[in-house]
């Protein structure tokens, strides 16, 4: 099986062809500012890498920081009208209260509470008024909102409250895109509310992406189904991606940390990515990364829903090195690398330059950093090791030292030696890690949900038959199937010997040739 995958990060786009477990090509080559050329440039230089055209490509899989990329900057988002099914309870705090002020401005659509929704134990707290919903849907409608946020309190124990107002809101307009919370997050209403109408702020962007990636390809030649890499390691089909866009967010730190334990051959350690922008370091367990329990920021907006536990700090091969006195960072110069670093002829001192004076790496024209002081690259670079070892140090879960493998286009700036590691892994491959990461994505399929009046073999043992139904359906390969995390949680509070189990299988993307 020949499977290409693509990583569009903030300075590179990395594509490379894998055939079976061997990395057969991989090119790099500088994100453009409308993304969609730079996928083409790399699939360019891969057809050139391979001497003729991409035949006999099973999948095409791209990671991007597309969507992630659009909140941070408050740009392209959709004013989303968000519906709280709540009243007469959880007013006091209405959606958006804790947004920035910038971000809020761009995306608030305006904001309602109804009655409805339910108690922790299930109980209904209020019977749901079709006409109140539907006297909001007619004001949003008149407003010309065409995207809608829903949340009803304790959605993830019964979703019934958001498709009824979905149903409602279709009933009258059906062009209006709709997120319901419960298909996106936990129990906590806030959090999950701002990761609904992240998503709803999105759901434009993510069309005109996903599509813009399908002409790509075609544009280049390549017929293969496109997958896009979601944040847990996995990927799926554009058509998911173009539902829920928030799944995409950390796909470039996952996809990384999968090429890595790929590449090594190593499924638990710890894993430090240096591209252009940042580095991020994250911990493998069983060839995945580990998940976050807590809440997430995202822009600013506090979140909670499967991202992967990744520590970023503002350090890569395009950071800006000031001096008198000496700063790092973290600013960087971005896709304009090529044209701003001093050895490529720009006039910006970044850390590639650093790297390159320290012989570190060997790219550009090093005639031009002749002015660059030896003892200046020093202070760089021993700034860089701590900020580094110091990084891992969070990371940790134990004490004694660990095993770390380097990757990402600037993985040398990474000290050979660093305190608390036992050792520094190079991998062959390891600038180009990330996009053999989403050539390797597999499909997931996860169920997370409470069964009432079955024992706990049963409740198990359903909620994995439904995670391998969910895995099938989305393209996986029913014989690759494998359980990657199995957990269950008692709740007391609930009648009938509740239990919350979750369950999450992987299996490899279904053979199209």
């Amino acid at each position: 099986m020949r499977r290409i995958g693509i990583d569009v990060g903030g300075t590179n786009t990395d594509a490379v062809l894998i055939e079976g477990s061997d990395v057969v090509a991989g090119v790099k080559t500088p994100t453009t500012a409308d993304v969609i050329s730079g996928v083409l440039d790399a699939l360019a230089k891969l057809k050139v890498s391979l001497g003729g055209a991409l035949e006999q490509i099973s999948s095409v899989t791209i990671g991007t920081t597309h969507f992630l990329n659009a909140v941070v900057e408050r740009r392209r988002l959709n004013k989303v009208a968000a519906i709280r099914v709540c009243l007469p309870a959880s007013a006091s705090l209405p959606p958006f209260v804790d947004w920035p002020k910038d971000i809020a401005n761009e995306v608030n659509g305006g904001r309602y509470l109804v009655h409805g929704g339910h108690e922790y134990d299930g109980r209904p707290i209020a019977p749901m008024q079709d006409k109140e919903i539907q006297e909001v849907v007619h004001k949003i409608n008149d407003q010309g909102i065409r995207s809608v946020a829903v949340s009803a309190a304790f959605s993830p124990l019964s979703g019934e409250c958001e498709e009824r107002v979905r149903s409602i809101i279709h009933d009258i307009n059906p062009e209006i895109k709709v997120t319901c919370s419960h298909t996106l997050g936990r129990i906590g209403l806030l959090e999950r509310e701002n990761a609904t109408i992240l998503n709803a702020a999105l759901l434009d962007l993510a069309l005109d992406a996903t599509q813009a990636f399908e002409n790509a390809l075609l544009a280049s030649g390549v017929s293969a189904p496109l997958y896009i890499s979601l944040n847990d390691g996995s990927v799926a089909d554009a058509k998911l991606a173009r539902q829920f866009p928030v799944y995409c967010f950390a796909s470039g730190a996952t996809n990384s940390m999968r090429g890595a334990a790929f590449l090594s051959k190593i499924s638990d350690t710890i894993i430090c990515d240096v591209g252009g922008t940042t580095t991020d370091v994250g911990c493998l367990i069983n060839g995945f990364p580990r998940e976050a329990n807590n809440v997430v920021t995202i822009g600013g907006v506090r979140t909670l829903f499967r991202m992967p536990d990744i520590l970023s700090i503002g350090l890569g091969g395009g950071t800006r090195v000031r001096t008198a006195p000496l700063t790092v960072g973290p600013d960087s110069v971005g896709y304009r690398i090529t044209e701003d670093a001093l050895v490529f002829g720009g006039d910006v001192l970044t850390l590639t330059d650093i790297a390159v004076k320290a012989r570190l790496m060997e790219v550009g024209d090093t005639r031009k950093l002749t002015q660059i002081d030896n003892e200046l690259v020093q202070q760089a670079l021993q700034y860089i090791e701590k900020k580094i070892a110091l990084t891992v140090d969070r990371m940790k879960t134990e004490a004694k030292d660990v095993s770390l493998i380097a990757v990402g286009g600037g993985a040398p700036l990474i000290p050979k030696k660093l305190s608390g590691v036992r050792e520094v892994l190079q991998v062959p491959h390891a600038e180009v890690a990330n996009a053999v990461g989403a050539a390797l994505a597999q499909i997931s399929g996860e169920t997370d949900q409470v069964y009432q009046g079955l024992s706990r073999s049963d409740v198990l043992n359903r909620a994995e038959e439904q995670a391998r139904e969910r895995a099938v359906a989305a393209g996986a390969d029913e014989n690759s199937l494998k359980v990657v995390e199995m957990e269950d949680i008692p709740i007391a509070y609930l009648p009938g010997h509740a239990i919350r189990a979750r369950v999450r299988v992987v299996g490899d993307v279904r053979a199209h040739l």
